[in-house]
């Protein structure tokens, strides 16, 4: 790393002192909690996966970076919030993220963002395809033993585009260009199973049954006893999906669309509640069941109707489910509205990990970017689930752990035998950090 001396800054005096700054620091990194990441990711094996499942198709004798290390200049970055692959002009020489991609500060620099475009336009489907299934194979491993019951939420989100992506969608709900890509969560602990771009339209049904096939079929591979329960909106709730679902020993629980009929067959309910109403004047809530079979659907299917009424006017909601033993506002409440912790799992990775940054104008790499934002999820979740249970960071958001545990300076010397970090004496957070690391030698 050069060293700038002849920079020099005059700042106002302090208690009768100058204050003065230059660039004759040495070697130094602002990331160093990324050694924190580099380790997890070692632990786990998601870096080797990934590099086994994309396929190399450089003439060797003319590579300088193979695809691990390009995997890793990748993806740590965006666990440490630097989401975009431009990033890599200016990180390429940090010795914290080059000692996380197993280099010295001596050695060669990590690769340049034109090398980074090439790597990430180079994809093609079955690499895409090999990647997904590596997310799927990290869900499972992340279970010491095989659980005897699972939830998959199923959700989507808007990704707005900017220009001439392929496959960019005007969407009339959110107003706008988009993709709209596809989330699959471990509903209970926000573990990832996959995640896939789509473009700027909600999937039909199947292509829903096509994606929660390959999903689950993946899982009883692994686990062929386990218990599964699909939650989603009422725009993955279709015919093709109850079906397969019903064939396959999966349960389910969506959102039901209101029709001119379920609103019929749902007017005892809202009688009810509006004569709870208005003895109680509060807000008024009550519970029904029906069998009910539209045109379309294999068989009748058990239909939760919630009605509710308040000073704001009725509210009416449907919910089918495969569930056939629990009351209905169990249902409900607790098995169907339980899914909005969702919203929180994709926060996590599209706010705080920027997965929105799909600005490529091939589809294909935009898919591939997607995965990695993804690939960087499944990291932090790990850390924060074996690394951080029982701190203050327990339940942290990522951008959280992002700014107090990994923006960590630190002076960085290359000795002889060894390379040592030497960390600010001020940081706020040793004891928290000395944990991670524990965790991360003896539970990963």
């Amino acid at each position: 790393m050069r060293e700038d001396t002849q920079l020099s800054f005059e700042f106002k005096t302090i208690s009768g002192k100058k204050v003065t700054a230059d660039f004759s620091g040495g070697e130094v990194t602002t990331d160093a909690g990324v050694l924190i990441l580099s380790a997890v990711a070692d632990r786990i094996g998601i870096f080797d996966q990934l590099a086994e499942a994309v396929t190399d198709n450089r003439h060797q004798s003319y590579v300088r970076h193979d695809m691990k290390t390009l995997l890793q200049q990748r993806i740590l970055p965006i666990c440490c919030g630097y989401e975009d692959g431009n990033d890599a002009d200016f990180l390429r020489t940090d010795p914290g993220f080059k000692a996380a991609c197993d280099r010295l500060p001596s050695e060669d620099d990590l690769a340049s963002q034109p090398t980074i475009s090439r790597f990430e336009n180079a994809m093609n489907s079955r690499d895409l395809h090999r990647i997904a299934e590596v997310l799927i194979d990290q869900f499972i491993a992340s279970y010491e033993s095989p659980p005897e019951a699972i939830i998959l939420d199923i959700d989507d989100t808007d990704d707005p585009t900017h220009g001439a992506q392929q496959l960019s969608l005007f969407n009339a709900y959110y107003d706008e260009y988009c993709f709209q890509p596809l989330f699959i969560f471990e509903g209970r602990s926000g573990e990832l199973v996959t995640s896939i771009l789509r473009p700027g339209k909600r999937p039909n049904g199947k292509q829903t049954r096509a994606i929660i096939k390959r999903v689950v079929h993946r899982i009883r591979a692994a686990w062929p006893k386990v218990g599964i329960l699909i939650r989603g909106d009422s725009h993955f709730a279709t015919p093709e999906l109850y079906a397969w679902c019903d064939s396959h020993a999966v349960l389910y629980v969506l959102g039901l669309t209101c029709t001119s009929i379920l609103k019929m067959l749902a007017q005892p309910a809202l009688e009810a509640a509006r004569r709870d109403y208005k003895v109680s004047g509060t807000k008024a809530r009550t519970f029904r069941q029906i069998r009910y079979q539209a045109g379309t659907w294999h068989r009748d299917l058990r239909v939760i109707v919630m009605a509710e009424v308040s000073a704001q006017g009725d509210n009416i909601r449907f919910i089918v489910t495969s569930l056939e033993s629990s009351q209905p506002s169990f249902i409900y409440e607790t098995a169907y509205c339980g899914r909005g912790q969702m919203e929180n799992f994709i926060k996590d990775h599209k706010l705080a990990l920027k997965s929105g940054r799909t600005s490529c104008h091939s589809f294909l790499a935009n898919s591939f970017r997607l995965m990695l934002h993804s690939a960087a999820y499944v990291i932090l979740h790990t850390l924060r689930k074996k690394t951080l249970n029982g701190t203050e960071f327990a339940t942290a958001q990522f951008d959280t752990i992002q700014l107090r545990l990994l923006k960590v300076g630190a002076e960085v010397r290359e000795l002889k035998t060894k390379l040592h970090f030497r960390m600010p004496a001020s940081f706020s957070l040793p004891e928290v950090f000395a944990t991670i690391y524990a965790r991360v030698v003896s539970v990963l």
